[in-house]
């Protein structure tokens, strides 16, 4: 059975444009895979907590004193939850250009040092099998495409700092320009759900390592 892993960071719930998105993603995916099953992880209401000094001190040093309570239990639960996954989908809204704190926080839990990276003479080294990663962008501005009119850090960053732990692959949908107005969140839906299309009339559940670019 495929496990999909749905991270939900938006402070408005089920309302936001981005749960909104990543919802058409797991129909599109669970179209292919009806038997797949969808683990929820809500964020967005800052139900994570931030990583704690006993946390930091672990990462800082391998010999360092811990214990297994507070942010580091934490983290093991949503390391396992995310080794779990066959396919993970994340829903964000982009604020001040980047990504929420609340995907922050949930990033400081997973990557962590000698348990989802090594670090080497190389560089870090991610060490989680790599899986398909669809993330539901929401923006009030637009930040991509000709039309743009804003910076982008979000897109880069996750997909530099997914990598750090092994997740190579990737995928961008959004739905950008919502503080426009309704024709404004109208033609973008529409844009969107044409990329959507297009990319799943190729997506293929059992090719997972060589999934088509959007």
């Amino acid at each position: 059975m495929m496990n999909i892993l749905h991270i939900s960071c938006s402070p408005r719930g089920q309302a936001a444009e981005s749960s909104r998105l990543s919802q058409k993603i797991i129909c599109l995916l669970m179209e292919r895979e009806p038997g797949a099953r969808v683990v929820n992880r809500a964020i967005g209401n800052g139900a994570l907590p931030h990583i704690d000094e006993n946390y930091a001190r672990a990462q800082h040093s391998a010999t360092a004193e811990v214990t297994q309570e507070g942010s580091v239990s934490t983290s093991e639960e949503l390391i396992e939850e995310l080794e779990s996954s066959d396919i993970v989908v994340i829903a964000t809204p982009m604020h001040n250009l980047s990504v929420p704190s609340v995907l922050k926080a949930w990033i400081d839990h997973v990557v962590r040092a000698r348990r989802t990276f090594e670090v080497t003479r190389d560089g870090k080294i991610g060490t989680l099998r790599d899986r398909p990663v669809f993330v539901a962008v929401s923006s009030g501005g637009r930040f991509s495409g000709k039309h743009a009119r804003q910076p982008d850090f979000l897109t880069p960053y996750l997909r530099l700092i997914l990598g750090t732990i092994g997740l190579h692959d990737v995928t961008f949908f959004s739905v950008e320009g919502t503080g426009a107005g309704r024709d404004a969140v109208t033609e973008a839906r529409t844009r969107t759900d044409r990329a959507l299309q297009a990319y799943f009339a190729l997506f293929r559940v059992t090719e997972c390592n060589a999934l088509p670019s959007p």
